[in-house]
């Protein structure tokens, strides 16, 4: 080893970002090992680098004692005080043990140690980089497909999409590029391994944000995300200026905005309903595109029941009941959909707008004959906030 040696490792310094002082007691550690496997197993020594010369030298280590058991490991007080007179009992005996052949060895095993600490640091870097964007977007082509998990090139490194991640019906061949959301960065023994999906609701909320200026400045902000990939979802989103629409501001002009993510998304359907504080105004405006007439609220148990009119029961259940399952996932309550003729048989006092509780009709009577009841809100069409179903191939209502 020389200084040209020196100079190469700060040269790997300034590109890989190793520190020359963890490469140089890496190599150490490792000149040691060679020296022990090759000169003697049970000799307690240490190899120390110059750090200015790159010369390195090997040293046999002695502890200093009243009766010598041990020759490799120990040395008596008469025998180190001739090396040196200020030696006492316990002191450790340093004495220079460089062997004539070790060059050879200390370049292969120097060799081997610092290429092992770069690709280390290669993988440390990487996983650096990508465990502080877990919760992001990032970008890359599909580069093979192995028993239906697609491997996506990333440039240093490559993410894995499970089939669980997968939306349905999309498909994926090598070379197509995609967005995808990071799940979960993971160090493994062959370097970061990085998860990436799909059909997670993060995936919707950040392509919103890339999309939509006013969420990026924070003038909009999406309050919650309900999803079924492939299929719809629907998202909630509150504007903090009075000026600006949410909706109108996610939707975009003529509707371009959405529509760049429902290609992103193969087509997945996407409702945009404007949240509202008034816990049973959101419960209402979560069913669109379903009109409702009135919502009844629990809020200790987080129970809504929503009434709509005849003709609309099926559409705001959805097919299969989806409207109604993500309507319950973006709000978090649970909601009881009713329409009105259902609510007159059940209750024959029943009107439109007026509520009972199954639990006690009578006293509920009573209370709203008396007082009305206050949680129950009543919405006529002309002030139905006006909520926006956004479909591929279908013009965007308002």
């Amino acid at each position: 080893m020389n200084t040209e040696f020196l100079e190469a490792l700060y040269d790997l310094e300034k590109e890989k970002g190793i520190s020359v002082d963890v490469l140089l007691e890496a190599i150490e550690a490792a000149l040691l090992s060679a020296y022990k496997r090759n000169f003697g197993s049970a000799q307690n020594a240490k190899v120390v680098i110059d750090r200015e010369t790159g010369d390195f030298k090997v040293f046999s280590r002695k502890t200093v004692t009243d009766e010598v058991t041990d020759e490799r490991l120990e040395i008596s007080l008469q025998d180190a005080q001739a090396i040196d007179p200020n030696y006492s009992l316990g002191d450790i005996v340093e004495t220079e043990v460089t062997p004539r052949n070790f060059g050879r060895i200390a370049a292969q095993t120097a060799k081997q140690v610092v290429v092992q600490r770069i690709r280390e640091a290669e993988r440390n870097l990487i996983y650096e980089d990508y465990v502080n964007r877990e919760g992001d977007i990032i970008t890359g082509v599909i580069q093979r497909i192995e028993q239906r998990t697609a491997y996506i090139e990333l440039g240093k490194t490559e993410a894995v999409l499970a089939p669980s991640e997968q939306m349905p019906g999309e498909e994926l061949y090598p070379g197509k590029r995609i967005k995808t959301y990071i799940v979960e960065v993971r160090k493994t023994t062959k370097g970061p391994q990085i998860l990436v999906s799909r059909t997670h609701p993060g995936l919707l909320k950040r392509l919103f944000e890339l999309e939509v200026p006013e969420l990026q400045e924070g003038i909009v902000e999406l309050k919650s995300v309900a999803r079924e990939a492939g299929t719809r979802s629907k998202i909630a989103v509150y504007s903090k200026d009075e000026n600006v629409d949410p909706v109108g501001a996610c939707v975009g002009p003529k509707g371009m905005r959405v529509q760049n993510i429902v290609n992103e998304l193969n087509g997945e359907k996407i409702d945009i309903v404007k949240y509202d504080p008034d816990s049973s105004k959101f419960v209402a405006n979560s069913l669109s595109p379903s009109s409702v007439v009135a919502v009844e609220v629990w809020e200790d148990e987080k129970v809504a029941r929503v009434i709509v009119p005849d003709y609309q029961l099926s559409l705001a259940i959805g097919k299969e009941g989806q409207n109604a399952r993500l309507a319950a996932k973006l709000t978090g309550w649970k909601i009881d959909i009713k329409s009105e003729s259902q609510m007159k048989e059940l209750y024959p006092e029943y009107n439109e707008g007026d509520y009972y509780d199954d639990d006690n009709i009578e006293d509920y009577i009573d209370e709203y004959i008396d007082e009305g009841k206050q949680d129950a809100v009543e919405y006529e069409d002309e002030n139905m906030d006006e909520d926006i179903l956004v479909e591929p191939e279908d013009d965007i209502r308002e």
